[in-house]
């Protein structure tokens, strides 16, 4: 009985010494695998997997933050960076984040044109949507002066050679641009009797002009209107 029960001992010891053996191995396994529990919460799972960060995640963050740098080549064509016109821009951009500068400078090109035809015509209705209040009455009024000497203003737009911004403001609510223009045109003004009093019907000439449109930041209106015009040199 004693010897059957000394035997009987040594198995069970042996028995649990084994069981206790390949429980250590598989947990020992476990703690150590690149997968960790998928019910725990990714941030706790990569802090028991990986308790310090990777070699590159400092590298990482820097390249993180000139995503959000503005790109330097924003302006490219338009305004060379660092000077006070890139920095007007930028301004304006964060009041209005809608605005377009190349979109602008296409739109100015092409009211620039319609102004001047429309101008040499005496088209007051198209002038009347693209013009300030002052501007449109200072023009209304040059073509009624016009009308009542007799005279006729032939204009053939040949094309813009440059629009080129050169200022940009921001008074209030309302953002200023100033455009130069260089132009090629031929025109001619006839008296009442058709004689040529100024230009010449066959003679393209350059002409420059600085004018300057402006819009109102708080409009649902996108329109930019010509407020003021000075001849260029």
């Amino acid at each position: 009985m004693q010897d059957s029960f000394d035997l009987s001992i040594i198995v069970f010891l042996a028995l649990a010494a084994f069981v206790g053996w390949r429980l250590y191995s598989v947990l020992g396994t476990r703690v150590g695998r690149d997968e960790p529990d998928s019910n725990m919460p990714p941030k706790t799972r990569m802090k028991l997997v990986n308790p310090e960060p990777p070699m590159n995640e400092a590298k990482a963050s820097p390249v993180a933050e000139q995503v959000n740098e503005p790109d330097p080549l924003r302006w490219k064509g338009i305004a060379d960076q660092g000077t006070p016109l890139a920095d007007a821009l930028d301004a304006l951009v964060l009041s209005d984040s809608t605005f377009d500068v190349r979109h602008f400078v296409t739109g100015a090109r092409g009211a620039y044109e319609a102004i001047v035809v429309a101008f040499a015509a005496g088209d007051r209705n198209t002038l009347r949507d693209l013009l300030s209040r002052d501007v449109f009455e200072s023009f209304v009024g040059a073509i009624a002066e016009r009308e009542k000497r007799g005279e006729t203003v032939e204009t053939t737009f040949v094309g813009i050679e440059k629009a080129e911004i050169r200022e940009v403001q921001q008074r209030g609510k309302a953002a200023q641009i100033t455009v130069q223009f260089v132009s090629k045109l031929i025109t001619a003004t006839r008296d009442a009797a058709g004689k040529i009093t100024d230009g010449a019907a066959d003679k393209v000439v350059d002409v420059t002009d600085v004018w300057t449109f402006a819009r109102e930041l708080t409009s649902r209106d996108p329109a930019w209107k010509l407020i003021a015009t000075e001849a260029g040199h």
